[in-house]
C-alpha cells in the first residue's frame, strides 16, 4: 500500500497543478511543501548543488521533478555528456527517459537519459527472482567487496536498500556494455551516474522510436524482423545474458532497425534456478506479438532450440510464480511438485 501511495504522489508531482496534499499534511501549513511529503517522495526534492543551479533546462518540469532531474543529471552535464534536457519521452514503472541534447563528449546530436525512481517508488514486483545468483555491484559496475555495504544489504537497512538500488542500475549499464560488445542490437551505453544511465537515442528531434507494441508491421517486414530478434536472443545467450522481461514493449523499432531496451533484471543462464523458465517466457512474449502479425511459430520449440544450441540444460525446478495456471504443461509441473520451493 505504501508503494502505491508513493507512486500516486510522485505521478502527481509530475503535474504540480493537480497535486492533492494528504489531509494530515494540511494540518502543518508552516512546514515547507517538501517536508510535508512522505519520506520516500522527499528524495525527489533534494537540495541542488552548484552544478545543478547552473544547468538550465529547455524542458519545463514541475518544480519537484526538476530538482530530482538536475540532481540525477548534474554529473553528465559537468562532464559534457549533455548540454540540455529537451523533453520527457517515456515514463515507466521504475524509470523515466528524457531526450537530451548532446555535449562535446558525444558524436551525435541527441542522447537518452534514463533516470530511476528510488526503490520505494518503483512498482517492480518479485525482483528477488532476478537477483538470485547475482553478485551485487558498486557504483562503477564492479563486484561489491565493501563489508559494510554487504552487511547493510543483508540486514535490509535504509543504506543497504540504497546500495541494492545502485546495484540494480549498474546491472543494466554493464549488461548494455557487454551486449553491445557481443553484437546484440541495444542502444550504445555512454555513461552511468548514481541514479541514471546515458545511452544512444533512437528517433529524431520530434519523435522517439516507437516500441514494437505500437507498430503494425507490413507483411514483408515480419519474418526478417523476427529472424533478427531470434538472432539477438541467441547472441545474448552466447554472452551469458537473459533479458528477463522481454516483450514487444521492450524492443524499439526505427527505420527498419531494432534495439532491445530495459535490462536491470538481466540474469545469467547458469546462476539462476529459474533461468530457462524466464528465458522461455521472454520467447513466448515475443512470439505472441509476431503470431498476431501473421507468423506461425512454435514457441516452445524455438525456446528449446535456442537454449540447447548454446549447451544449456532445460530444467524444471522453476519458481511457482512463473507457472501459468492455464497452461497444461505448467499445471503438470505443479501437480508433480517439479518446481523450486
Amino acid at each position: 500500500m505504501e508503494t502505491s501511495n508513493n507512486l500516486k504522489y510522485y505521478n502527481e508531482l509530475d503535474d504540480e497543478g493537480s497535486f492533492d496534499w494528504p489531509c494530515n499534511y494540511r494540518k502543518h501549513p508552516q512546514k515547507k511543501e517538501a517536508e510535508r511529503l512522505p519520506i520516500a517522495v522527499q528524495q525527489f526534492v533534494q537540495t541542488q548543488d552548484d552544478s545543478s543551479r547552473s544547468f538550465n533546462l529547455t524542458y519545463k518540469a514541475a518544480r519537484f521533478e526538476e530538482s530530482w532531474l538536475l540532481d540525477s543529471l548534474g554529473y553528465f552535464y559537468e562532464q559534457k555528456w549533455i548540454s540540455d534536457v529537451l523533453r520527457k519521452i517515456k515514463t515507466g514503472k521504475e524509470a523515466s527517459v528524457y531526450l537530451c541534447r548532446s555535449g562535446d563528449q558525444v558524436n551525435a546530436p541527441f542522447v537518452a537519459a534514463k533516470i530511476y525512481r528510488p526503490r520505494r517508488l518503483r512498482n517492480l514486483r518479485d525482483d528477488h527472482i532476478y537477483r538470485e545468483g547475482r553478485i551485487d555491484l558498486d557504483d562503477e559496475g564492479h563486484e561489491l567487496h565493501d563489508e559494510k555495504s554487504i552487511h547493510a544489504i543483508v540486514t535490509r537497512s535504509h543504506y543497504g536498500e540504497q546500495v541494492r538500488h545502485r546495484s540494480w542500475i549498474a546491472y543494466e549499464y554493464t549488461a548494455l556494455q557487454a551486449l553491445a560488445t557481443a553484437g546484440v542490437d541495444v542502444p550504445r551505453p555512454y555513461e552511468m551516474a548514481h541514479n541514471a544511465i546515458l545511452m544512444e537515442y533512437l528517433g529524431d528531434e520530434f519523435v522517439p522510436a516507437p516500441t514494437l507494441s505500437e507498430v503494425d508491421l507490413e507483411p514483408d517486414e515480419t519474418l526478417p524482423l523476427f529472424t533478427r530478434l531470434r538472432h539477438n536472443l541467441d547472441r545474448m545467450l552466447a554472452a551469458g545474458r537473459i533479458h528477463g522481461d522481454l516483450s514487444a514493449y521492450n524492443v524499439l523499432y526505427w527505420k527498419d532497425k531494432i534495439a532491445l531496451i530495459d535490462f536491470p533484471q538481466v540474469i545469467s543462464p547458469v546462476q539462476n534456478r529459474n533461468a530457462y523458465a524466464i528465458f522461455q517466457r521472454d520467447v513466448n512474449r515475443l512470439c505472441e506479438y509476431f503470431i498476431k502479425q501473421g507468423l506461425t511459430l512454435d514457441q516452445r520449440r524455438i525456446a528449446s532450440d535456442l537454449w540447447t544450441s548454446r549447451g544449456y540444460r532445460v530444467r524444471s525446478d522453476i519458481h511457482p510464480v512463473l507457472l501459468d495456471a492455464d497452461d497444461p504443461a505448467d499445471r503438470r509441473l505443479w501437480n508433480l511438485g517439479e518446481y523450486s520451493k
